[in-house]
């Protein structure tokens, strides 16, 4: 569901689920020049937090080495950033949200968001 959001948003979806050794990458992306590292969150109804609340620093910590490793295997050195699809599963339907440069390479500027 994710992928086809940003489809639709025109993101050129380039890989998914893309592993390393320090972690996993859900989606890369291309939105126009920018290369873009998509961690997808989802939630069913009922839940204590909302999904795109459950990355933590560990969690971009992870997700900026895996970002780093994908960087040094294609050789991009164009601009990059880190977006968020949170998916909402309620009894009434499922939702995504797009958080776009949701946080930056530094994987925790002063906390968890």
């Amino acid at each position: 569901m994710a992928e086809r959001f940003l489809r639709g948003l025109g993101y050129e979806v380039v890989a998914r689920n893309w592993r390393c050794a320090t972690g996993e990458l859900d989606l890369v992306a291309f939105q126009g020049d920018t290369l873009v590292f998509v961690e997808v969150r989802s939630r069913a109804s009922g839940a204590s937090y909302a999904p795109e609340e459950t990355i933590g620093p560990v969690k971009r910590k992870r997700l900026v080495s895996a970002a780093e490793a994908y960087l040094d295997q294609s050789n991009w050195d164009g601009a990059g950033r880190f977006d968020v699809v949170a998916v909402d599963i309620r009894d009434t339907g499922t939702t995504a949200r797009l958080f776009t440069d949701a946080f930056g390479a530094d994987p925790d500027p002063g906390g968890a968001r």
